[in-house]
């Protein structure tokens, strides 16, 4: 029996729909099981073992609670380079955080002329009205700023004691900062005087509530003093301040010490104010301390920048003079010295004033003694430094009013005339001019005496004492030249100056051989010398004369490379003209190849005869020589002569 053919196709159709479905089904499960095993291997790759894979038809599943955000969004990324980011189906959670942390509360209040401000973080459980009511209070008329914010975390412990203290102290501080936390007060403020602040400290201290910590920085005004005033005195009852002020606590301890120094005992104390007529305050009251201890007694008082110095009585004039001079000398420009030397009781005299000049062996020069006025110091004291030399010359001369009027000629004469001294001393007195010392000079008695009546007049009254030393000899004699050529020459015998094979480059073994002759050089001074450079006859003549000049040159670049001084100095290369030896070996050869130190010495003058046979020999020749010059004239003048007869 025949089949229709619409069943056949029919049949057929469903026959391949189902062997699709079932190749399908394999695909897709094929597909399923493989995206499954890589993702899989993905995250184990990444320890990511929280993490939960499952396949869906073409879709991937992830599920799990991830550690953190970042733990989840880059297993995501991971899974998406292995398979299609479309197919990812993410149903991760992330593990909830703890709870947030509450913030640090704090507040500062300030406090002025101005009113009150408060800003800061406080909880929202603070009574923040009481607490703004109450800083109204405490400022009275003047304005309060409230810039507070709050947050609803719960209150610190030590919270609420912190801000009643800090309410407390502030209506006991007109003109404060309070830093304010939990548990801690933090007071920076201003008093009215240092009794003022013990005080608040003392009140503050017992205020404060138990367990409570504080730190308070209350600054007390410095009291301006005027005038500025320091007063030291030495006396049978020792040493002592009637007055002592300070800038700091600086300058204090600088004057405390030096009060220390020159015999004060106990624990005095310094006033610190302001006011201070110039920062080198405690640098004139350490100068002025030391300068009445070194007199032995008496008072320094110290106002604003006038200083006065009394002596006790009977300090000797001349150490009161050096001990004020050299006060005056390094006292700070701003002050002015005053200083007082007491008469001595009765007619004793105080002696009369002299200035006096030392010159040391070593060439130190001190100027000591009275002056009459600033100009006449800062004249001495320049013409000093210009005739020995500003790092040596001290000044510690005095100024006084009731000086001779001829003073200053008699002071700077003495002192040109110490100049012509190697070592001594020069006093200078009304009565006269003393000089006396060493000298090298066999003149220098004359020298002095010629200068002094100059300067002087025939009628001033002065003295010398000067005595004649002869001059040692010197020490840096330099060698004779002729030794010196003679040591160049014992040098080289040991260790030859070697060159690199055919160049002008001293070989590395002779440069301490260039340090030795260097050291020749320096001590033998300026000499004129050949450097010489000869070859072997090996080569063109030409070649080995510009090798020979050029490490002539060579010798020569190295000793001005050692600080010699080569102005005297010339390099010749001499090239193979004066061989020492014969060039058929090596050994001459070598010998040849050399450098030589020559001295230039001057080429002899011949000498002209001049003894009387010589001249007489010399005249007789001109006589001759003049003869035949009359003959030989005479004879053509008669040629002339028969010349013009003739023609006649």
């Amino acid at each position: 029996m025949r089949q229709s053919p619409f069943l056949i196709a029919l049949l057929s159709f469903a026959i391949g729909g189902a062997l699709c479905l079932v190749t399908a089904s394999f695909a897709v499960t094929a597909i399923e099981d493989g995206s499954e095993i890589e993702v899989r291997r993905v995250l184990d790759e990444a320890e990511y073992d929280w993490a939960e894979v499952e396949a869906d038809g073409l879709q991937v599943v992830l599920t799990g609670t991830s550690p953190t955000e970042a733990k989840r969004f880059d297993a995501i990324s991971r899974v998406g380079t292995v398979v299609d980011a479309a197919r990812v189906i993410n149903q991760m959670d992330v593990r909830p955080t703890a709870a947030l942390a509450a913030p640090q509360f704090s507040a500062e209040i300030l406090r002025n002329d101005s009113g009150i401000s408060i800003i800061g973080l406080i909880p929202a459980q603070t009574d923040r009205e009481a607490l703004i009511e109450r800083l109204t209070e405490i400022a009275g008329d003047t304005p309060v700023t409230d810039l507070l914010e709050t947050a609803a975390y719960p209150v610190p412990r030590g919270w609420d004691d912190a801000l009643g203290f800090a309410a407390t102290a502030l209506s006991r501080l007109p003109r404060s900062k309070l830093s304010v936390e939990a548990g801690l007060v933090r007071i920076t403020a201003i008093s009215d005087s240092a009794e003022a602040r013990a005080a608040l400290e003392k009140e503050l201290t017992r205020a404060a509530p138990p367990g409570l910590r504080m730190s308070m920085d209350i600054a007390a005004p410095r009291p301006v003093i005027t005038p500025f005033t320091m007063r030291f005195l030495i006396d049978e009852d020792g040493a002592r301040f009637d007055a002592c002020s300070a800038e700091n606590e600086k300058s204090r301890d600088r004057i405390l010490n030096a009060a220390f120094r020159a015999g004060l005992s106990g624990n005095d104390r310094c006033t610190i104010g302001m006011g201070v007529p110039s920062p080198q305050w405690s640098r004139a009251s350490e100068l002025a301390i030391g300068a009445l201890a070194e007199l032995g007694g008496g008072s320094v008082t110290i106002a604003d920048a006038d200083i006065t110095l009394v002596a006790a009585q009977g300090i000797n004039a001349a150490v009161f003079d050096r001990v004020v001079g050299e006060l005056e000398t390094e006292l700070p420009d701003v002050f002015a010295l005053h200083a007082v030397l007491p008469e001595p009781p009765g007619d004793l005299p105080s002696g009369p004033p002299e200035f006096v000049a030392t010159l040391s062996p070593e060439g130190l020069v001190q100027l000591r003694g009275r002056l009459s006025d600033e100009t006449l110091r800062q004249a001495v004291d320049s013409y000093a430094k210009a005739r020995f030399g500003s790092d040596v010359v001290y000044t510690a001369t005095r100024l006084v009013s009731d000086l001779p009027q001829d003073w200053p000629i008699r002071v700077l004469s003495g002192l040109e005339a110490l100049a012509l001294l190697n070592n001594g001393a020069v006093i200078v007195t009304p009565e006269k001019v003393e000089l006396r010392g060493v000298s090298t000079r066999d003149d220098a008695n004359a020298s002095i005496s010629g200068l002094l009546s100059d300067k002087l007049g025939e009628a001033e009254t002065y003295s010398i004492d000067v005595t004649y030393r002869p001059p040692p000899p010197p020490v840096d004699v330099p060698p004779d030249p002729d030794v010196c050529e003679a040591e160049l020459a014992e040098i080289q015998a040991i260790n030859k100056i070697q060159f690199e094979p055919g160049s002008a480059t001293i070989a590395a073994e002779s440069l301490d051989t260039m340090n030795d002759i260097a050291d020749v050089l320096k001590a033998c001074g300026e000499i004129r010398l050949e450097i010489q450079g000869h070859t072997d006859s090996q080569g063109r003549e030409s070649m080995n004369q510009q090798l020979s000049q050029a490490r002539a040159q060579s010798v020569l670049n190295e000793l001005r490379a050692r600080r010699v001084l080569t102005s005297t100095y010339v390099a010749v290369g001499y090239g193979e003209a004066n061989p020492i030896e014969s060039n058929d070996s090596e050994a001459g050869r070598e010998a040849n190849r050399r450098i030589e130190f020559r001295l230039i010495r001057p080429e002899p003058i011949k000498e002209k005869q001049t003894t009387l046979e010589a001249v007489a020999e010399q005249s007789a020749a001109e006589n001759a020589n003049a003869d035949e010059d009359a003959a030989e004239t005479e004879e053509s003048s008669d040629d002339e002569q028969g010349s013009e007869n003739e023609q006649n």
